[in-house]
């Protein structure tokens, strides 16, 4: 089983009309003549694929651009003040709602312990019984950018409708630094993390500034994870704030943290295009990251998947071994290669991410 813990699901939906109940070729055949594969690439999801991959569970995020990073070059739902992001933020969970509802045979929402327990006896029995329908995915949800919470408060509220996951930056904001926008966590910013600790959610320091992750890592109690960022160390030439230096990887290690690594060529090598384009980039450039991490923390407990997909980019901008989410599997004899046993690639691939949700989700 796979589990990806980072795909704007929700996005494509509302922005793009994508629907992931049908294939990566229905997709990529549909907006063929369109200007969403030039905006955001060929897609990489399709429920076909999930099953050839054997993804059991994605962690779908919440998302919303602020107007003023908004390149203009598609029409996309944007925000300028935290009322009107909330509304954003609130349509994507509304989709996330309607997508389980209308297909109950193809994705759920996983809320607490009993709905993760009732989702792997369903995988389980498939498994087993391959004559069996494929179960569902389950959707965890996750809040990319806090802006959606007008004030900390608010928390409870999104706690109740079922979020369980929360990184407080996309961009800098309110509450702290992000990605590009430098800066450490607000007044603002701790009262979130005080709020989502009294819920014991998990907060996710992808996006967040250096600085601002290491704050968060310092000051928060509950579990810390990085859904979907690589090692700055290893990627080269990259010149913004996007990623986890290694004393911060260290630092999530050592709170039993995960970190998903993503698979898009400018995270694995800033400068992939002028150096020949996705075949300047592997998937042993993928388990690089991946052994990055194991190599810090002297174990296979703390790295896992968080591909990022559809986020942004599609197939033109991953390494060329990979189609659509499908071939992620082709990383498994790339590790044994590596030196990784049969139980550490079951870690890396889902197992990790497991032990987070039935250590947090609630009861």
């Amino acid at each position: 089983m796979i589990i990806d813990s980072h795909e704007d699901i929700a996005w494509n939906i509302v922005n793009l009309n994508r629907d992931y109940t049908q294939s990566v070729e229905f997709t990529r055949q549909s907006e063929k003549d369109t200007p969403i594969p030039a905006f955001n690439g060929n897609t990489l999801l399709g429920w076909s694929e999930y099953q050839a991959a054997h993804v059991g569970i994605v962690f779908g995020t919440l998302y919303c651009s602020p107007r003023r990073l908004d390149n203009g070059n598609y029409p996309v739902k944007v925000y300028d003040t935290p009322q009107e992001a909330h509304a954003c933020y609130r349509e994507a969970l509304d989709t996330y709602e309607r997508l389980t509802d209308e297909n109950p045979e193809k994705f759920n929402l996983i809320k607490n312990q009993a709905d993760l327990e009732v989702h792997l006896a369903k995988l389980q029995i498939h498994e087993s019984q391959h004559s069996s329908p494929p179960p569902p995915i389950g959707l965890v949800i996750l809040m990319e950018g806090a802006e959606g919470v007008i004030e900390p408060a608010q928390v409870e509220d999104w706690y109740t409708w079922g979020v369980r996951l929360v990184g407080p930056a996309w961009a800098g904001n309110r509450y702290c630094g992000g990605t590009r926008e430098p800066g450490p966590l607000t007044k603002l910013g701790f009262e979130l993390l005080e709020v989502m600790a009294s819920f014991k959610m998990i907060l996710d320091i992808s996006h967040m500034d250096h600085q601002s992750a290491r704050q968060s890592l310092d000051f928060y109690e509950e579990q810390v994870i990085a859904s979907h960022s690589n090692a700055e160390a290893l990627i080269k030439g990259i010149p913004i704030n996007r990623h986890l230096k290694d004393e911060t990887i260290e630092q999530l290690i050592e709170r039993d943290g995960v970190m998903g690594i993503v698979p898009l060529n400018a995270f694995l090598d800033w400068d992939w295009r002028s150096k020949g384009g996705r075949s300047a980039v592997t998937l042993d450039t993928i388990v690089a990251q991946i052994d990055h991490v194991c190599q810090i923390a002297g174990d296979t407990h703390h790295v896992a998947l968080g591909t990022d997909f559809d986020g942004g980019f599609g197939v033109e901008s991953v390494p060329s071994e990979i189609d659509s989410i499908a071939d992620l599997p082709k990383l498994a004899p790339r590790l044994s290669e590596k030196g990784y046993n049969e139980n550490d690639i079951e870690r890396i691939f889902s197992g990790n991410w497991l032990r987070i949700l039935k250590k947090n989700l609630p009861k």
